[in-house]
């Protein structure tokens, strides 16, 4: 069994077949999916896909790129849509220098507020972060000051102090099929040095479709190939990565319900 911790199913890319895609996910092993919030402002857009299949969740929160547009959303408002039962997850919010949308000090702002209700409700944070390991870090040892919260780096390619300062702070680190390109050498290297407790394996589909997908449009199913890649990475089993990722997603989204597996409640 596996998890595919953070795609975004309300995409237009999913909409003429996405009944399809949930099905061909779990097929291939994919049990349970968690669909990202990227506006809090059409949440009932993502709750309606997910309350529509009963292994898909959700998130609640606003990506970076969007920071400037959703400015001021209070925590409160984001503690208040967290508490539906669909909801596992805050975010995905963080810092992204890369395509420079949305303004650093928009950005900032909104992580900080996602981290407070990751504290304050105890559902992991989903933390977008690109070409801003200094700052990210630097936000994340400040608000760590505040009191722990949950998160985790999630389509992890940033360098490798980010990734295992993360981890001192008690957050997991996510890969996706990224990891399976060629010339990602560096990344792959800290894939093999993140403990296997910390990791999560995600497909952030549509996009970021793994090798032998690259190019085309990504999907939950898919994660099965970033898992694998990650076992050759590591010199392990495919069993092993799927099995340790999976307790690692329902160590970290205590609200989710693990499935059954082979006809019994898995432990």
């Amino acid at each position: 069994m596996l998890v595919d911790h953070h795609c975004h199913l309300d995409f237009p890319e999913f909409a003429p077949d996405l009944d399809g895609v949930v099905s061909r996910a779990k097929a291939a092993g994919v049990a349970t999916m968690v669909t990202i919030s990227t506006r809090i402002r059409k949440f009932d857009q993502i709750l309606a896909v997910a309350e529509r299949f009963d292994d898909v969740y959700c998130s609640v929160g606003t990506h970076p790129h969007n920071a400037d547009e959703e400015r001021g959303i209070p925590t409160s408002e984001i503690i208040a849509l967290s508490r539906h039962p669909k909801v596992v997850a805050i975010g995905e919010a963080g810092l992204d220098y890369y395509y420079k949308n949305g303004s650093p000090e928009a950005q900032a702002e909104g992580f900080r507020a996602h981290i407070a209700a990751a504290r304050e409700t105890g559902l992991p944070l989903e933390i977008h972060t690109r070409d801003a390991d200094a700052d990210t870090l630097a936000l994340l040892e400040d608000e760590h000051k505040n009191g722990a919260f949950p998160a985790v780096l999630h389509c992890y390619t940033g360098g490798r102090d980010l990734a295992l300062r993360a981890v001192e702070l008690g957050l997991y680190v996510s890969f996706s099929g990224v990891i399976s390109f060629k010339k990602t050498e560096a990344l792959q290297d800290i894939a093999r040095e993140v403990p296997l407790d910390r990791i999560l394996v995600e497909t952030d589909a549509p996009f970021l479709a793994p090798v032998p997908y690259r190019g085309k449009t990504n999907e939950p199913a898919y994660v099965v190939h970033t898992a694998a890649a990650l076992a050759r990475i590591r010199g392990v089993s495919e069993a092993e990565i799927a099995r340790a990722t999976t307790d690692n997603f329902f160590r970290l989204y205590t609200k989710a319900k693990r499935p059954q597996e082979n006809g019994a409640v898995a432990s």
